[in-house]
């Protein structure tokens, strides 16, 4: 089944070009040329065979939305993969151990305190103050859920789940807190935050996030190997060579980070990095070896298929991208818990 991986790879990535380009030609606005070859092939040429208009909404609007919706995506469900393969548990997600809840509440804070932060830091830092404050977040809420739910290598489900509980509910006490403190503009952009949503997207935020993401799957994606050791357990696993100690720190800080850049650009997106992993595991059992890199194009084409919905379902106003992944992780968290009942 390995050796089948870059065949797998390579029908998901033709799924996903197929989606992006059916996505492309969803909406309210219809192009005037209604061929893609042709649209294709006026914005390679530059000849002047697309309006203003049609330019405008391809490479201003939809494409820089599909682009920000394929690398958030993927990024989640990464993620999500990469915490449940170090805590052992399907259930090890963003969203349920309070890592989205705390770099969100770091972008809040950001949002309607931000004012009173930047006089202190030097202005070059203003513009990737909100990404900044939403990596720490992350990364100390990240921190915190592992150091109170691992005891000598060991990952006390009940503990994990709880904190993460525990960081949720004060996520939301300091963001009503927020809410109401906040002004008319603030509470506009906390509200996007709370909801999450891919239409902000620009190049510039583009280019943020794909830089970010090559550089953690870099270090993530050949650890599929290491995830199938550890699965084992953690002295297991260095018994057999596996760095798990260094390994457990990459994950921490890169999921961190990326989980941190994706909020701040997208607000909260739930359990992308909960619905992946598990349709992936049915299909391939537990090999993180391909789970892994095929979670990093699935998680691109779950949240491009809930975006383009969530702009087309009610026009000309859209649905928030993060209700509808919660209404589809809703029913596979349950699932998760009545099949996880007789192990615990």
């Amino acid at each position: 089944m390995q050796n089948k991986l870059p065949l797998y790879l390579i029908l998901s990535l033709l799924l996903l070009a197929l989606l992006a380009v059916v996505s492309l030609y969803m909406g309210v606005y219809i192009f005037e040329k209604h061929s893609f070859t042709e649209i294709f092939s006026g914005l390679i040429n530059n000849d002047g065979s697309i309006s203003d208009s049609d330019r405008f909404v391809l490479m201003d609007l939809r494409l820089p939305r599909i682009v920000m919706a394929i690398l958030i995506g993927s990024a989640l469900s990464v993620s999500g993969t990469c915490l449940q393969g170090m805590f052992r548990n399907p259930l090890a997600t963003p969203d349920l151990l309070g890592i989205t809840a705390g770099a969100s509440l770091f972008a809040a804070v950001t949002i309607v305190l931000g004012v009173y932060i930047k006089p202190y830091i030097p202005e070059v830092f203003h513009f990737s103050l909100l990404s900044f404050m939403a990596f720490i977040g992350a990364l100390l809420t990240m921190l915190l859920v592992y150091r109170m739910s691992t005891t000598n290598g060991k990952t006390n489900v009940v503990v994990m789940l709880l904190t993460g509980v525990a960081v949720t509910a004060l996520g939301f006490a300091v963001m009503g807190l927020l809410i109401y403190i906040s002004k008319e503009e603030q509470l506009r952009d906390l509200t996007f935050w709370n909801l999450g949503s891919v239409s902000g997207a620009s190049w510039t935020k583009n280019g943020i996030l794909a830089v970010v993401i090559t550089v953690c799957y870099f270090v993530l994606l050949p650890k599929g190997k290491a995830l199938n050791a550890m699965m084992l357990g953690e002295k297991d696993a260095e018994h057999l060579g596996i760095p798990v100690e260094r390994i457990k720190k990459q994950i921490v800080i890169l999921t961190a980070l990326m989980i941190g850049t994706c909020v701040a650009f997208a607000g909260t997106i739930s359990f992308v990095g909960l619905i992946v992993p598990y349709i992936l595991r049915l299909i391939f059992r537990s090999n993180y070896h391909i789970i892994l890199p095929l979670s990093a194009v699935f998680g691109s084409i779950l949240l491009l298929t809930a975006d383009t919905i969530s702009r087309t379902m009610a026009p000309p106003s859209e649905i928030p991208i993060g209700i509808l992944t919660a209404f589809m992780g809703a029913p596979i968290f349950i699932i998760i818990l009545i099949r996880s009942r007789k192990t615990m």
